[in-house]
């Protein structure tokens, strides 16, 4: 029996170290009983007789399964086989990296996660050519709101740009079309990828990838996929097709010619809409120019009443919003436009937060999608181009002590797709041996927890359960980014144990 297909009966012997802890008494170990996918019962070890499948637990400590809410999945699963670019202290840089690149099947050479917001050279379209010769090359941003292409790229894509940068809406064009290229290799590595965030205790993941994915999920579940479950979104550019077939925000979504294999697990998530750019890309809208280019406060790429028009319009077919707001212009703009539309969601990064905007969130109902680990990428950039704005630069703190509600996600492969590695940053603030950023806007291991699970360990709840090497409350900030996972269960089924 492989892993996968373990179903278990009883957890003995397991720690509450998540949420549902401050309903037990003490910390003593307990036996964990499950019914149909759902916790039945949860007592001390031995008070209740075991029963089908034990998973003995040997002490290990439990949380709720764990969310990544915000991942572009096809795009990080396709990162594994792109050449990495993290390394590139400059263009030059970049350009030699990609110039020992070996083509892909389709004759592309791909690199991805160039950070250039802090080179001191700037990207040349000559530069590149002269690296990577007529072998059509494409090195996507860290932060995918740019991409820089050869000549050759450019000609094949139908492209043309002075400097082989591509920005925003002709970036993510071209992102869409290599995650496109090949779908059945696409499914693969997505069922590859899949089992590594189950490594690594994901049991959900919220799923931004740009394209029409009410199809492509039921075919990957279909072929087998079963690692978590997903809530996935459609765009603006498919918002009628949505609306005509029918989908809703939070119904199940399973192949129409066979929807006993879905096993529940996908459901329709929100529309997303990305109203601005990025920090990288010196894009994200903000009330403040950018330094040395006064002209540049950033782009709102979807004004204000469209804006309002698009969530209308959401809002009365049933389906939720997920709002791409990085700078506090763009901040602004979405909450103002929640309030016009009644609309419910999210606001997706809210990295730059005006202070009179923090209160909003709860006030609105509407939820702050964040990347703790973007803070620490991003420190340095900070310092650089936005030191001159006065909104606060990634709150987490702030924004939970005014109310709202905090979801943690990785935007991967933006950051690494660890839920770990995002307590850990929401925590210590730090990933290095530099003085934590922003100490002020940390957050306790629980609150971090909390901002990561999407249940609690009490009966009647689903059993998603992530069993811990480590207990995470008293663990140091380096041991809850490296935290071992003994053992994940998603509806009491096993997707992953060492």
């Amino acid at each position: 029996m492989t892993a996968r297909e373990t179903v278990v009966d009883t957890v003995r012997a397991v720690r509450i170290a998540g949420p549902g802890r401050e309903f037990l008494i003490d910390d003593e170990p307990v036996d964990i009983l499950i019914e149909d996918g759902r916790i039945a019962d949860i007592a001390p070890t031995g008070a209740l007789r075991a029963r089908g499948e034990v998973l003995d637990a040997d002490g290990a400590w439990a949380v709720p399964g764990l969310w990544d809410n915000h991942v572009h999945t096809v795009q990080w699963a396709l990162a594994e086989e792109r050449a990495p670019l993290g390394s590139a202290d400059s263009a030059a840089a970049a350009a030699r990296l990609m110039s020992d690149v070996r083509p892909l099947s389709d004759g592309r050479r791909v690199g991805s996660g160039f950070r250039d917001a802090l080179w001191t050279d700037l990207p040349s379209l000559e530069m590149l050519d002269a690296a990577t010769g007529a072998v059509p090359t494409y090195l996507i941003n860290a932060d995918v709101h740019s991409v820089w292409l050869n000549s050759a790229a450019l000609a094949r894509e139908s492209f043309r740009s002075p400097d082989g940068i591509l920005r925003e809406e002709d970036a993510f064009e071209i992102s869409r079309r290599l995650n496109a290229a090949d779908p059945p290799h696409g499914d693969r590595a997505v069922q590859s990828a899949g089992d590594r965030a189950a490594a690594r205790g994901i049991t959900g993941l919220v799923d931004f990838d740009m394209a029409w994915n009410a199809d492509a999920w039921p075919r990957r579940v279909e072929a087998g996929f079963a690692a978590h479950r997903v809530e996935f979104a459609m765009y603006p550019f498919d918002l009628d097709r949505a609306i005509s077939s029918g989908l809703q925000t939070g119904e199940l979504h399973e192949h129409p010619d066979s929807p006993e294999t879905g096993r529940g697990l996908i459901r329709v998530g929100s529309l997303k809409v990305i109203t601005d750019g990025s920090l990288g890309t010196r894009t994200a809208a903000c009330s403040h120019a950018y330094p040395g280019d006064p002209h540049n406060f950033g782009m709102l790429t979807v004004p204000p009443d469209a804006l309002v028009e698009l969530l209308t319009r959401a809002t009365g077919a049933g389906l939720a919003v997920a709002v791409h707001a990085i700078g506090d212009r763009a901040i602004t703009s979405a909450l103002d436009a929640f309030t016009v539309s009644g609309a419910v969601g999210t606001i997706e990064h809210a990295q730059l937060v005006r202070h009179a905007d923090l209160a909003r969130f709860a006030r609105l109902g509407i939820a702050a999608s964040v990347q703790p680990q973007h803070a620490i990428d991003d420190r340095d950039l900070v310092a650089k181009h936005w030191a001159e704005q006065t909104a606060i630069s990634y709150p987490l703190a702030s924004l939970r002590n005014a109310g709202a509600e905090l979801r943690f996600g990785s935007d991967a492969p933006v950051a690494e797709l660890d839920p770990w590695q995002a307590i850990s940053a929401a925590v210590a603030r730090t990933d290095d041996d530099r003085a934590p950023w922003h100490p002020e806007e940390s957050l306790t291991v629980d609150q971090a927890i909390e901002a990561s699970v999407r249940s609690t360990l009490r009966p009647g709840e689903p059993a998603d359960i992530v069993l811990c090497g480590e207990d995470p409350r008293t663990a140091t900030a380096a041991r809850l980014r490296e935290m071992p996972v003994v053992a994940t269960l998603l509806a009491g089924r096993v997707t992953h144990t060492r």
